[in-house]
């Protein structure tokens, strides 16, 4: 039994507008995978975990939320405009 119901995309490629929106949420994305990476450290690091590490993580959420922030200001002008 199949619990995933995907449908074959026949031959369609994203549209002009699609990558655009992409490369326009990239920093954001980008910033995620950094978050993800510091705590991926952390997580591994367990008990030996560092002041460092959790600094690391700490730095990665704070870009993560500029990049959002930027991505936000961004879209809110482009709507205004």
């Amino acid at each position: 039994m199949n619990i995933i119901h995907l449908q074959a995309v026949a031959n369609e490629e994203p549209s002009a507008a699609e990558l655009a929106a992409i490369d326009a949420e990239w920093p954001v994305i980008a910033a995620e995978l950094d978050v993800l990476d510091a705590e991926i450290a952390l997580i591994t690091a367990g008990p030996a975990a560092s002041a460092l590490d959790r600094r690391r993580v700490r730095r990665a959420e704070r870009r993560a939320l500029a990049a959002r922030r930027e991505l936000t200001a961004d879209q809110a002008k482009d709507g205004a405009a």
